[in-house]
């Protein structure tokens, strides 16, 4: 399933299990920004970095991260809207 290039990761209640094979499905779909808000944010920034990097051997595996703590969705949706360059692109609301 393709995605956007930049997801604004939407997290009312925090970290869900699921959380590891979206990341996969980022990955492989092409998203280069993943931009985290809600519940939990700085946590599943993390979490997201970790699987990543995994066991560190593969450099093609790369997604820029960023939590948004204390921010609204709309904030952070608006934020996205305004990066250009090699982040610019459209922008998909996620909810986990």
């Amino acid at each position: 399933m393709p995605f956007a290039p930049k997801i604004v990761l939407h997290s009312p209640t925090g970290y869900h299990v699921e959380l590891d094979a979206l990341v996969e499905q980022f990955l492989a779909g092409g998203v280069k920004w993943v931009l985290v808000v809600g519940e939990g944010c700085e946590q599943i920034e993390s979490i997201i970095d970790e699987i990543v990097v995994g066991d560190g051997s593969d450099p093609e595996r790369f997604l820029l991260t960023s939590s948004h703590p204390g921010e609204s969705l709309s904030e952070v949706v608006g934020f996205a809207n305004l990066l250009s360059g090699q982040y610019e692109g459209e922008v998909e609301v996620v909810e986990i």
